[in-house]
Parts: structure tokens; sequence; C-alpha cells
């Protein structure tokens, strides 16, 4: 897709496209993501931590408040799960009009195995009180945002705080967590977009009522103007995506392939519920045949899929869908919000193929 006059990325976006990295999509190859290839949002500055003075504060309305430290936290059951992270903000550079933040196009996602506590049993050994209503997760990271300083926060009710799988994890893909990606201890989110799952972990506060920091009250919020206070986002919308295919031109990325048989392979992931179905066009999107698909490695971790193409030779555009077990169908195009967010719209791939 080309840039349209008007829509042109600014400095301050390249600044943060330069601070920040997806996921190539050839990677998708890759069933568990390698670690320097995960897509990766620092809202901020990434945070120096001494892990040897480094500790967790458990607070707020609980009968027994309690600070840990990252041994602390390493000698307690162990747990590693398979998880499908995905930027909120995947998908926002193509939108029109173009919203100005983090400039992601499809890439913004990956998936690796988290390895943690979880974070239910420390929540009940601190004896959460009973007008106790949110628990509130604080980073070390610090920064301006909306002209409002504040550490990067956000909020679960407590209900989802004390989902089984939510981990507090200090170690991805086997090796202790890249200062990057949250060392000494991040929080981890089945299901749920990227933001929930807070970085630099510091501080865990149960709350009465609910949180309104920044990150919770004014981002992350589908609206359709600044003035508006919006729908909170929460869990991934159900996406599918393709390996592309054949090699690509260096600028365009248009892909060039040789005709016949050519399989065409991807991943498909929900936080709402299972994928059960992959459709792929070759027409962009007038008519669409189903893909097979292949066993997730977790839970809460995207499926592959593939479909054999006998490629013969012209252009085409190239896209693919996912729908999820409750009837979350992937639409060609979302509808456009002021934060740019859940653009789950169709992927186009545009391939020529060759004559033999």
């Amino acid at each position: 897709m080309s840039i349209e006059a008007g829509s042109e990325i600014s400095r301050e976006e390249l600044q943060l496209a330069a601070r920040n990295h997806g996921l190539p999509l050839e990677a998708l190859r890759h069933e568990i993501t390698p670690v320097g290839l995960h897509y990766l949002l620092t809202h901020f500055d990434i945070p120096y931590v001494d892990a040897s003075a480094w500790t967790l504060e458990i607070a707020g309305l609980v009968e027994r408040p309690v600070t840990l430290g990252l041994a602390d936290i390493e000698r307690r059951p162990a747990r590693t799960e398979v998880v499908t992270l995905e930027c909120a903000g995947n998908g926002r550079a193509l939108y029109a009009p173009h919203v100005i933040s983090q400039p992601w196009l499809q890439e913004a996602v990956g998936t690796a195995e988290w390895t943690g506590t979880p974070l239910a049993p420390i929540l009940e050994e601190a004896g959460v009180a009973d007008e106790a209503a949110e628990v509130v997760f604080t980073g070390l990271d610090r920064g301006i945002q909306g002209e409002v300083e504040h550490l990067y926060e956000r909020s679960l009710s407590l209900q989802e705080a004390q989902r089984d799988e939510i981990l507090l994890a200090y170690a991805v893909n086997g090796q202790p967590l890249p200062p990057q990606h949250g060392f000494p201890l991040r929080l981890i989110v089945p299901g749920w977009y990227g933001m929930t799952s807070v970085k630099w972990l510091a501080a865990i506060t149960v709350v009465g009522e609910p949180f309104r920091g920044w990150q919770q009250d004014t981002a992350y919020r589908l609206r359709r103007s600044e003035e508006e206070q919006g729908e909170p986002v929460t869990r991934i919308l159900p996406r599918a995506l393709m390996i592309p295919p054949g090699f690509p031109n260096f600028l365009s990325r248009t892909r060039f392939v040789e005709a016949g048989k050519v399989r065409l392979e991807g991943r498909a992931w929900s936080g709402w519920a299972p994928v059960e179905r992959v459709e792929v066009s070759l027409d962009g999107g007038e008519s669409w045949t189903d893909a097979s698909l292949g066993k997730p490695p977790g839970e809460f971790a995207w499926s592959g899929w593939a479909y054999d193409w006998e490629a013969e030779p012209g252009e085409y555009e190239l896209s693919c869908r996912a729908t999820d077990e409750l009837g979350n169908v992937q639409p060609a195009l979302a509808e456009w919000n002021y934060d740019g967010l859940c653009n789950n719209g169709v992927q186009r791939v545009r391939a020529v193929v060759r004559g033999t």
C-alpha cells in the first residue's frame, strides 16, 4: 500500500519506529518466535535494573502486604505458557485518515514460551480484601504522554487477575528476560493485547475502585474523537497473516513467484476463542477458499495454516482471514478510530507469478 498525500510519516513517528520493531513476516515460519524477532513496543525508556536490589511490592487492599525479591519469585512454583502477544496498535499505519503514533503495518506480533509463576496464588496468600475491585500493575518505565507524566501502569479486574494462566514471567524461550522485554519481571496476560502485559514490574496494588491512570483511562480506548471516552481495548481480535511467498522487490515488497504449485502458509489467532477457520483469497477478497488449519502450540497461541495454490502467470492480490469459535470473523476493513487501534483488516499481498 502506498502512502497517500496528507498521510506521510512524521519525523516523530520515525523516531518511534527506530526504537521499536516488528516481526518480519517471513519469520512467521517459526512456531515459537526467536526473541530477537518478537515484536517490541517500549513506550518510554528501557529501565536499567539491578536484579540484586530489585523488589516487587504487593500491597493495597490485602491483609498481608509482601515484598518479594527475584529469587523469592523464582523459588515459587513455575509454569511455562506459549502465548501470542500482539500490539493493540498493529495495523495503525494502514488506517485512513492517518493516525499519528507508532506506525505499525501488520508486524506487531510474536509467540513465545513465557516462564514464571502464576499470579493468582500470590494474591490469595496476600489475602485480598472483600472490597477489592481491581489489581493495578506498575512498571518502572516513566515518561510523559498526553502531557501527563506517569509510570506505565495498567489494571485488571480482580476476576481477570485471578485467572490461572496469568503469569509473573522472568524468562522467555528458556532464557532470562532481556532488558527490552521487561527484565527482571513482567506480567503476561494471555488473550489480551500487549499493552496489558506490563513490563519491568515494580508493584502490584489491589484497589477498591476503577483505576484511572493515563494508560488505562485515556490510552487504549476505541473512540471516534479526542473528546470521547470510548470503550476499553481488551482481548485480541481474530487475525490471520500470510508468510509472503516467493521473493520481494526491495522497496515495494511486491512478491515474485514462479508458476506452478505454491504453498501459501501463515499463522492465525484470536484472544476471544480458538481459531476454527482460515480462508484464502487470490483475487483481492472477491472469493474465498478454506485453508487447512494446524494445532496451536498452546491454548493462547497462534495456529499454523496452509493452502496449495496452482499459480498461473499474472498479477494477484493475496489475502487471508480468520474466524474463531465464537464466530468472530476478521473483516476486510476495520472501522477507523481516533487512536488507530485494533485494525485487524485482512492482509493484502501483491504477487506477480512469472511464467515458466
